[in-house]
């Protein structure tokens, strides 16, 4: 591997300490949602029927396969979602965000977006910006695919 991937690979994964612990600070100060919160309610937000079971959102959302549950179970007692037996699978569930973790998700959007401007897109040019959504992209499609 050549020195600039180390490079590349090393400082990604810094960015990533330093972001997400920040922008989890952000979020519980400004709304009272942890950003694992604000991820899971964003991916069910935008799902078809804006609901996913827990297999697909451990899939999708930022939080770990092995955390979903336990997450889902803390919006539920928040009432930010509902968790729904699948009819099809007894062992599988689903979960659905409800307007009350709508009206949070919306409310907490303007801190989350804030915060990526100002702590890392603004760092970056356009051009910039668009080679590492690209370059990530190439990546994340080579593990989908594998």
């Amino acid at each position: 591997m050549s020195d600039t991937g180390v490079a590349a690979w090393a400082a990604l994964l810094r960015v990533h300490a330093a972001l997400v612990p920040q922008l989890d600070r952000e979020l519980q100060a400004a709304c009272g949602l942890p950003l694992t919160w604000y991820d899971v309610l964003l991916e069910l937000n935008s799902a078809p029927g804006r609901r996913l079971s827990m297999g697909e959102l451990g899939a999708v959302a930022v939080v770990s396969r092995s955390r979903v549950s336990r997450v889902v179970d803390q919006l539920a007692a928040d009432g930010l979602v509902t968790r729904e037996a699948n009819p099809d699978d007894r062992r599988s569930a689903y979960a659905t965000i409800t307007e009350a973790g709508r009206a949070r998700l919306r409310a907490a959007a303007p801190v989350y977006l804030g915060g990526i401007e100002r702590h890392f897109t603004a760092q970056l040019t356009a051009a910039e910006a668009f080679s590492v959504a690209t370059a990530l992209g190439k990546v994340l499609a080579a593990l989908d695919r594998s």
